[in-house]
Order: structure tokens, then C-alpha cells, then sequence
């Protein structure tokens, strides 16, 4: 029984009311109390399941296999049509690198259960600077996974579609609005809308190989042939191009392990069983699809994709070829989602740490990071219009970000068990360590082979980015010390009513009104001097003001401000400096009114805002405001 309860009413409250309610507590309350019922995107049921992550966050890195392959094949090439065979053991070294990095990044996820990938594994375990560098690039590679699945997926359509050819800029600015409502609607509705495309595109593929290997031929051939001169000579060198263009089928393994907090609990064990999904999966598709390549000689040729031909070996030409295509296409173009899922709790992240506007860290009802997911829609959609959707001048650069991010979190996880070095702490270092060699050779191979064709751009955004957030994170170390955060201060004490001042600003078109009774009673509330302020262009308006306030008498001294430049903000802003000089506490009670209906907005005058954000620049004054609520 709680101190102060009357005896034998321990379990009941008086509401204002008058009513008693019974309430409990202990375990029986949580078990028998009232339940509130839940909106939508609130409570567990709003994360994500595994398949429902899968969907999500996985599609950029499955929808990859339509440019994987190709872009192997297309670095071969130049070796002559008999190269092409190189495609199959690339892609198995490939597939074998994927399984390391799903290895590594299910260790990130038990590791580093908050998200943030490779920069929650810097942070930690590699200092500041490197955490800069992961952010930075995976802030990139966020963003270009965006534009490339948007501009790849408009290109797909127009193939189907040559009346979309001429719109291709149109057309992804569209999927970009639509993707973006989406995810602002909500991750979990996002992976409802997504969940039918990608089970479509899953089956597309796994459909295409399995149909392909038991046909002893292709069923048909598309497209036109092409003259393939062999100006190169099989090296080391075009093997490791064509091995570091390939991994770009790998960009968007890590987005699963960067949104971990998007799960349902046990948010670790779901996130590890769809990284392991898609690796699976992806690994399936690419070495499929490269046996493919191998045994039907599928080179480059003019007006379709390499996956193209492959579908028509696999289905022919009728209506399932155009099906399939169009699937894919589809799915190239929701492929962006997957940066709308990662990046915002990225950006959340950096926000948390400092390094970004804390904004970016607020939630709507609806766990989505909105402020995150409209800076994602934003940035690309300047990408897109600035590269005019053309996929050819974002993909030198599109790979890189990634890889930066891949090698980091490998060098991450081996100094995170060298220092902890828990059971089989060696096997794990050997693990992480092959993947940093491998994965780091691949950035540096991209970064020298494609740098005049675009990787320049990374090489000159991404110090910027770290120059951002270390600018941003020592502003708010200036704020911390300025408001002393942490430190011991004195204790809160009220001024003295001689010494403070509340001043309301009135209207001259609503000196005697509800909205000026409202605004004085509010400034009476707090016990201090009150004085009411309005400012006049004209001395007939001062009377008039005047006779008003004395046929009113509402008890309160007025002043009246003679202002010629029929201006209201200015003169009182300059009265309220003037009386801070006098050194008293000072109190700005500010009077608006609350339309029914936020479309009557614009009808009112913004005065009230307008003099609040000149106070708070201007002066150190306290300012509250006095709403009067207009009822429909």
C-alpha cells in the first residue's frame, strides 16, 4: 500500500471526473490492464520478417545478376569471342568471395546489432577517421544503387517499350516518387507492395537457368551480331577487370546487416537468416547463369542483354521471353529500395554520433526515418537529372563506395577478434583477412581501370563527405560545451517578480478580443509585470487603439509604438532589445490563432511566426505563444 492512500482504496484513483478506476500493479497489471490499440507502423508487428527483410533490403543485390554476368562477359570480350569461357571460373571466384562476405557480414549483425554495417564496425574497432571513410562510402553507394536500379530498369522498359525511349529521365523520376511514398507510408507496407516483384524475378531467373541447362541448345537466338576483334591478349590484368567489374553483382550484400533494428525479435537471428538466404540465392543465379554463358558461347551483341539472350535460350521468344523481361525491368526499377531501407537508419545513426543534422534521427509514428528517406528521393533525383538516367555514366563509379565499405568491415572484424579473440578467434582473423585482400583488390582495380570514366567523382566526393561530418560533429561539440552538458549546475531558481517582464504583443485589429483576453490571462498566469505592446503607422490609429483599451479596461498598461513604415514585427522586436538592456528577466506571450483546417493557413497573416523567429535571433527573451483555436 502506497504512503498516502486512504486504507482498503490502495487499488483505486479518483479521476477529475469523479469516477474511481480499479488499477493493479506488478506483474498481474501488465497481464489484465486496459490495452491501448495500436496504429499502424507502431509496435513489433511493423518490423520486418525474414522473408519480408529479404524483400526489402535485399533486391538490389538480387536484381544484380541482370548486369553481373554482362559486365564480365563485356571485359572478356576484348579477348575474342573464345574468352568468353573465363566467365564461369570468374563467376565461381566471385560466388566463393560472396560467401565470405555473407560469412562476415552474419558476424557483423551478432557483433554490431544496432546497424550501420561497416561504419558501426569502424567506429568501434578502427577509430574515427575510418568511420568517416565507411560512411561516406556507403553513403555513396547508397545513393548510386538508386540511381543505376532506376536508370538499368527505365532502360529494360524502353527495350520493350521503344515509346519510352525518349522519357527515360520521366520515367525514373516517376519510379522515384512512387518508391518514395512508399517508404514514407512505411518499410513493412514497402515490403508487401515489393513481395509479389521479387518472388516474380526470383522465379524469372532460377526459371531461366533450370530450363536452360535441360535444353541442349538454345531455343532461339536474339539480337544482332557484332564484329569481335581481339585487341587484347587474355593478362592478369583484363582477368582482374573482368573480376572487379563483375563483383558489381555483389553491391547490396551489406544493406541487411545496415538495417538490423528494421527486424522483428529476435532482430539478429531474422537478419542472419536473410543475409544467408540471399547468398544463397545470389550465388545460385550468377554461377547458373555463367554456366549458361559458357556452354552456349553468349557474347555481347547488339540491341539486348546478355540476360536477354539467355531468356530466349531458355524460353524462346514468345510470350514468356516478353514476360520475363519485363520482370526483370521491373525489378531493376524497385531495386532502389533497398537504399530507401539501409540509408535512412545509416543517416539515423550518423545523426546519433553527431555527424549529422539531428533531424535525421527522428521517427514518425510509423517507424520510418522520414527526414532519411527524403534526402535519399532528393540526392537522386539531382543524380538523375544530372547524368540525364544514363546507366553508362553512373556505373564506373557505382561498384566503388561498396567495396570501400567491404574491405573496411573485413579489416573491422579481424581487429575486432584479435583484441576480444573468443573461441576460434584464429579461423575467424583468416576468414575476414582473405576477404579484406580480395575485396580491396577489387576497389583498387575499379578505381585505377574506370577513373576517367566517372570513378573521379568518388574519389572527390566521398573526402567530402568526411569533411561534412567532422565539420557537423564539431559544431555540436562547440554546443555541448557551450550549454555545459554533463556538468554539475545550480539549482533552478525562480526570478523575482519586480525583475521580470511579460510583454504581449497585440493587434491593432484585435485589441478588444478573445485572442487578446486569451494571450493577457495566459501572461497574468505567470505572476510577473504584464505590459501589452502594439505598434501603430498612424495617430489616428493610436487613439483609436487607446479608447478601445480604456473603454475595455482589462487591468493591464498598454504602450503604444508609433511606427510610420507600417511595419509590426520591427518595432516590436527594437521595444523588446531596449527593455533587455534594464537587465530583468524577460517573457514574450505572443497571441495567434489556429485555423479549423490547415488549409485556412495561408489566409491568416504569419505575424506570430515572423516576430517569434525575429525574438529568437534578436533577443535572449523567452517567447511562448497564446493560440486560440478556431473550431469548424
Amino acid at each position: 500500500m502506497r504512503t498516502g492512500d486512504p486504507a482498503g482504496h490502495a487499488g483505486h484513483r479518483v479521476l477529475p471526473a469523479g469516477r474511481a478506476v480499479a488499477t493493479t500493479s506488478g506483474p498481474l497489471a501488465s497481464r489484465r490492464g486496459p490495452k491501448v490499440q495500436l496504429r499502424h507502423g507502431e509496435g513489433d508487428r511493423a518490423h520486418l520478417t525474414s522473408l519480408q527483410g529479404l524483400v526489402a533490403l535485399s533486391l538490389d543485390a538480387l536484381s544484380s545478376v541482370a548486369y553481373g554476368p554482362e559486365a564480365i562477359a563485356i571485359v572478356l570480350v576484348a579477348a575474342g569471342s573464345a574468352a568468353i569461357g573465363y566467365t564461369l571460373p570468374i563467376t565461381i571466384v566471385i560466388a566463393l568471395l560472396l560467401v565470405i562476405l555473407v560469412t562476415s557480414y552474419c558476424q557483423v549483425i551478432a557483433a554490431y546489432p544496432n546497424g550501420g554495417g561497416s561504419y558501426a564496425v569502424a567506429k568501434q574497432d578502427l577509430g574515427q577517421r575510418v568511420s568517416l571513410l565507411a560512411a561516406a562510402a556507403l553513403i555513396v553507394d547508397y545513393i548510386l544503387t538508386v540511381a543505376v536500379s532506376l536508370t538499368a530498369g527505365a532502360a529494360s522498359l524502353a527495350s520493350a517499350f521503344p515509346v519510352l525511349a525518349p522519357h527515360l529521365l520521366e520515367t525514373c523520376l516517376v519510379g522515384l516518387a512512387v518508391l518514395t511514398a512508399v517508404n514514407l507510408y512505411g518499410l513493412a507496407d514497402s515490403a508487401k507492395v515489393l513481395l509479389l516483384p521479387t518472388l516474380l524475378f526470383i522465379a524469372a531467373i532460377l526459371g531461366i537457368v533450370v530450363v536452360g541447362l535441360l535444353r541442349t541448345q538454345p531455343a532461339a537466338v536474339v539480337g544482332t551480331p557484332e564484329p569481335l576483334p581481339a585487341y587484347e591478349a587474355v593478362s592478369v590484368l583484363l582477368i582482374l577487370k573482368a573480376f572487379s567489374s563483375g563483383c558489381s553483382a555483389l553491391t547490396g550484400v551489406e544493406a541487411i546487416a545496415n538495417g538490423v533494428p528494421m527486424f522483428r525479435r529476435p532482430r539478429v537471428r531474422r537478419a542472419q537468416r536473410t543475409e544467408l538466404m540471399l547468398g544463397a540465392l545470389l550465388a545460385t543465379m550468377l554461377v547458373g547463369l555463367a554456366v549458361l554463358i559458357r556452354r552456349d558461347s553468349v557474347v555481347p551483341r547488339a540491341d539486348v542483354t546478355i540476360l536477354a539472350q539467355l531468356t530466349a535460350g531458355a524460353y524462346g521468344t514468345g510470350w514468356l521471353y516478353y514476360a520475363a523481361n519485363i520482370i526483370v525491368a521491373f525489378a531493376l526499377g524497385l531495386a532502389a529500395n533497398t537504399s530507401f531501407g539501409g540509408l535512412p537508419v545509416l543517416m539515423s545513426l550518423l545523426a546519433k554520433d553527431n555527424r549529422l543534422p539531428h533531424l535525421f534521427s527522428l521517427r514518425a509514428e510509423r517507424p520510418v526515418h522520414r527526414y532519411g528517406v527524403a534526402a535519399v528521393a532528393i540526392t537522386a533525383a539531382v543524380l538523375l537529372i544530372a547524368v540525364d538516367a544514363n546507366t553508362q555514366r553512373l556505373i564506373p563509379m557505382f561498384a566503388i563506395g561498396v567495396f570501400i565499405g567491404f574491405t573496411i568491415s573485413q579489416v573491422g572484424l579481424v581487429r575486432h577478434w584479435t583484441i576480444r579473440r573468443p573461441p576460434r578467434w584464429v579461423g575467424k582473423v583468416a576468414l575476414n583477412g582473405v576477404g579484406a585482400v580480395i575485396t580491396a583488390i577489387a576497389a583498387l582495380v575499379l578505381l585505377f581501370s574506370k577513373f576517367t570514366e566517372g570513378a573521379w567523382v568518388v574519389v572527390v566526393v566521398v573526402p567530402l563527405l568526411m569533411l561534412m561530418f567532422s565539420r557537423i560533429e564539431g559544431y555540436y561539440t562547440k554546443v555541448d560545451e557551450a550549454l555545459q552538458r554533463g556538468r554539475p549546475q545550480p539549482v533552478p531558481h525562480a526570478p523575482d517578480p519586480a525583475s521580470a517582464l511579460v510583454i504581449v504583443p497585440i493587434s491593432p485589429a484585435h485589441t478588444v478580443s478573445a485572442l487578446t483576453e486569451k494571450a493577457l490571462s495566459t501572461a497574468l498566469a505567470f505572476g510577473h509585470e504584464v505590459i501589452a505592446v502594439a505598434a501603430s503607422d498612424s495617430s489616428e490609429t493610436t487613439e483609436d487603439i487607446r479608447r478601445k483599451w480604456d473603454d475595455w479596461h482589462p487591468g493591464v498598461n498598454l504602450e503604444v509604438i508609433e511606427s510610420p513604415r507600417h511595419t509590426v514585427v520591427r518595432p516590436v522586436i527594437e521595444y523588446v532589445k531596449r527593455k533587455e538592456t534594464s537587465g530583468r528577466w524577460l517573457i514574450v506571450v505572443i497571441p495567434g490563432v489556429v485555423p479549423a483546417h490547415p488549409r485556412y493557413r495561408i489566409l491568416h497573416t504569419q505575424r506570430d511566426l515572423l516576430l517569434a523567429a525575429g525574438l529568437r535571433d534578436h533577443t535572449n527573451a523567452v517567447v511562448c505563444f497564446a493560440q486560440f483555436q478556431i473550431r469548424a
